[in-house]
Parts: C-alpha cells; structure tokens; sequence
C-alpha cells in the first residue's frame, strides 16, 4: 500500500522525526512512504505567498507562523535519509502551493534538487485561502459567488497541470471542504481535468485527509470524480496526508478497497 503524502510539518527536520513516521507506516501495513512539506515552511519559496501577505492581516500572520526554515536543512534532511537503510520504500519531495503568476519562479527554483516528487497543490484563489476554518468564509466565500471561485479553481488547476511541473496532484476537490457547492455540474469539469493528467502523466490523489482531520462525509476525492479518472486510465494514489505519525496510513485500506470498487 501507498501513502502518498504526508507531512513533517509539525515537528522537527530530523532523522528521528523521520523514523517515527517510518515506523508508523510500517504498523500500518504502508510499504511506500511519500514524505514532504508544504513549500511555506521554506524561506526560499516566500515570493509564492506576496498576494497573500497584501491581502489582508489574517493571512499575513498565518504566513508568519508557517515560515520556519531555510530549504538547505530539508535537503540535508533527504541526505541522511537515503544513506540511511530503511524497512520500507521512503521517497522525498515536496507540496508545492502553485500560483499561475509564479510559474516562472518555480521552474527556476523546483529544477534545482533531484526531488523524488513533487506534488503541486491549491490552496488559495488569486490570493485568499479558501480553507482556512477561522478566516476563510469572510475573506472567500461570503464575498465571490461559490460558482466563480469553483470555476477559477478548476482554472488554476488545468493550468497546474499543464505546468508539467508536477508529478502529482493534491486533493483536487479539496474545495468542498466547508460544504459549498457550485449551482452547475462538475462531470464535464472533471472530463477536462481527468485528460490533462492523463496526457501530462499526472497522479491525481484521493486524500483522506478530508474526512478524518476535517470531519468530512467523503473518505476522499468524491466518487463521481474517482470514476472519471479511473475511465480517462489516470493513476489515482492514496493519501493519507497526516500532519504527525499516528495518522499515518488512516483509512488507506478503506480507500483502496472503494478504488478497488469503482466501475
């Protein structure tokens, strides 16, 4: 089984940080381990997040506390690691906040470390983060029309793929998180989405992190969007994206079996 994307986010870019979630996966029944970090920790990526810092006071401190560390300490990290014999598969890379006006930037600074992966993500439109529990609603969703802002995700994310940055996709309906839903179908939206990754050799995950850190009904990608990219021959990975070991592997098992399922 694989977990594709899980976080050292909460905690320390060490060895041992590390084999916890080494060990975890392996209690799990994970035989491939994809580790990474959100690309908000590392100095070098701050010009991905200028629009969010101007936006507004919420999201400026928000930055402040992710804000951690130079990349270099990361890369030292993977050193170690892939000198280091491991019980099971372990690959490095990282989640990338991709920003269209930004593109430029991270062709020039992602080409730089042989990254195992690299898995480009979406959490803001044009500047305001949509999933932030405590300041989202105000800043996104009680201002734009649901409709447009599903529209310019979708946008962004046909856009993302046709980077050929990335070698994967994260959470790609993470949008309905809070439960706002477009007035319009989204199949012929997933249709468009579901070629792109096909033709550009794009994973698209169905991460549970949806419905075990945020309560959400879904155990993933919504099953409607899975059947659509199993169809277009997409390859869909499991993801667990636990932010600290214990979760590590949470509801794989469950997920592969729904994967295992889809017609």
């Amino acid at each position: 089984m694989i977990d594709g994307h899980v976080h050292l986010e909460n905690g320390p870019l060490t060895k041992e940080y590390v084999m916890q979630f080494v060990e975890a996966a392996q209690k799990a029944g994970i035989d491939c381990l994809h580790i990474l970090d959100h690309t908000h920790r590392f100095c070098e990526f701050a010009p991905l997040y200028e629009d969010l810092r101007k936006d507004n006071q919420s999201q400026r401190d928000w930055f402040a506390k992710k804000l951690k560390e130079p990349l270099a300490n990361y890369h030292r990290l993977i050193a170690e690691m892939k000198q280091t014999e491991l019980p099971i598969e372990v690959k490095f890379g990282l989640e990338v906040c991709y920003v269209p006006k930004q593109e430029a930037f991270l062709k020039n600074i992602l080409c730089q470390y042989p990254y195992d992966f690299l898995i480009g993500s979406i959490h803001s439109i044009d500047g305001k983060l949509y999933d932030m529990p405590s300041f989202s609603k105000e800043i996104l969703w009680d201002i734009l029309d649901t409709d447009a802002i599903y529209q310019r995700y979708y946008e962004i994310m046909e856009n993302m793929i046709e980077s050929d940055l990335f070698t994967q996709i994260a959470h790609p309906d993470q949008l309905k998180l809070f439960h706002y839903e477009p007035r319009y179908d989204l199949k012929p939206t997933y249709r468009r989405i579901a070629l792109l990754a096909y033709k550009h050799h794009v994973s698209m995950e169905s991460n549970t992190g949806i419905h075990y850190r945020y309560q959400h009904e879904d155990l993933g990608t919504n099953l409607t969007f899975l059947t659509i990219l199993k169809q277009a021959g997409v390859n869909i990975i499991t993801a667990s994206d636990a932010h600290q070991p214990a979760h590590v592997g949470s509801y794989i098992k469950e997920m592969m079996k729904v994967l295992e399922e889809l017609v």
